[in-house]
C-alpha cells in the first residue's frame, strides 16, 4: 500500500474505469474491491504505471477537472500511440498529440470518464505522476503550494523548478514546472501559462494512509489550515486540493468477512469528521 493514493471519484462507472487503465499500462495490476450493494463494488484499487488509484463508485456530485491531471510517461513512440488511442476513445482533447519544445511526443487528453492525461514519451519505463495545475484564483500559489505540501510530510524535497522567463507564454517567475516528492513519490505543480477557469474539486483527492491516531491528528490539523474540514476525514486545503486523511486500519475493519461488522464500522465513520482510530475500533468490536 502507498503512503499517498490517488482516489478518483466516478460516476458509477469505477469498474469500467478500472478496466481501461489496468488495459493501458503493462504491468498494471487489481489490488483490492470494496464491497458494495447488489453485488456492485463500492470502489475498486488498482495499480498502474506505479502509481495506485482508488477508484469511487460515487453518484453526480463531484467531477474530476484538469486542475488535477496525471503525467503518463511512455518509453517508446508506439506505447504512446497505444496509451493515447485509448484515453482518446471517447474522450476530448487538450492538446494534440505531437512533437513540442520539452517533448518529442506529448498530447494532453481527457478520458470519457473525465480524467485528464497529459501523455509524454519520456524514453524511460512507464510511469504516472499526478500534476497540479493552479489557475484561476489559484494562480501563482505553485510554489507556496509545493513547499506547504513537503512540509507536512517526512522524506519529502523539491526536486526541479522551472520559471517562466520573460517573454513566454506565463507570468515571468511563477512555476511552469515543477518536480517533488511527498514522502518518497512523485508529484508535479505548475501556474497556468494561459488564463483558465478550472478549479481543484473533490472529483480527483489525495488519500493519505496513517498508522497512527498521532499522524492523523497531525495530518488533520495541518493540511486542513486556512482551507475546511469535511465528513468521514475529508478535507480541503487552502489552495482547493482535496486529501483524505485515513487510518489504515479502517481499511482492513471494512474488509472484513462479517458483512454486518463492517457496515456498523462505515456508519461510525458516516458520523466522523476527523477519524479516530480507538471509535472505529471500537464499533468494530460492539
Amino acid at each position: 500500500m502507498q503512503k499517498i493514493q490517488t482516489f478518483l471519484w466516478l460516476n458509477d462507472r469505477a469498474e469500467d474505469a478500472a478496466t481501461l487503465y489496468a488495459s493501458a499500462f503493462r504491468n498494471s495490476k487489481f489490488l483490492s474491491t470494496m464491497p458494495g450493494t447488489n453485488g456492485k463494488p463500492m470502489g475498486l484499487t488498482i495499480e498502474a504505471g506505479g502509481r495506485q488509484f482508488i477508484l469511487f463508485n460515487g453518484g453526480p456530485q463531484f467531477h474530476p477537472t484538469p486542475a488535477i491531471s496525471f503525467f503518463a510517461n511512455c518509453e517508446t513512440p508506439q506505447e504512446v500511440d497505444e496509451v493515447w488511442k485509448q484515453f482518446a476513445d471517447g474522450g476530448s482533447i487538450r492538446m494534440e498529440l505531437n512533437p513540442y519544445p520539452w517533448s518529442e511526443k506529448y498530447g494532453w487528453v481527457e478520458d470519457k470518464y473525465g480524467v485528464s492525461w497529459q501523455v509524454n514519451l519520456s524514453r524511460r519505463p512507464p510511469s504516472i505522476t499526478p500534476s497540479f495545475l493552479f489557475a484561476g484564483s489559484q494562480q501563482g500559489r505553485a510554489e507556496e503550494a509545493l513547499n506547504f505540501y513537503i512540509a507536512q510530510f517526512p522524506n519529502s524535497s523539491v526536486a526541479h523548478i522551472a520559471r517562466y522567463e520573460p517573454g513566454e507564454r506565463g507570468p515571468a517567475g511563477q512555476i511552469k514546472f515543477s518536480a517533488f516528492s511527498l514522502d518518497g513519490q512523485d508529484f508535479i505543480a505548475m501556474d497556468s501559462g494561459v488564463s483558465q477557469s478550472t478549479t481543484f474539486t473533490p472529483g480527483i483527492s489525495m488519500f493519505v494512509n496513517c498508522e497512527t491516531q498521532q499522524e492523523v491528528d497531525h495530518l488533520w490539523e495541518k493540511l486542513s489550515e486556512g482551507g475546511r474540514k469535511d465528513r468521514c476525514g475529508w478535507l480541503q486545503d487552502k489552495f482547493g486540493v482535496s486529501w483524505q486523511i485515513v487510518p489504515t486500519v479502517l481499511g482492513r475493519l471494512m474488509a472484513d468477512k462479517d458483512r454486518k461488522k463492517a457496515g456498523i464500522v462505515m456508519q461510525a465513520m458516516m458520523k466522523m469528521n476527523k477519524l479516530v482510530i480507538k471509535d472505529l475500533q471500537e464499533a468494530y468490536d460492539g
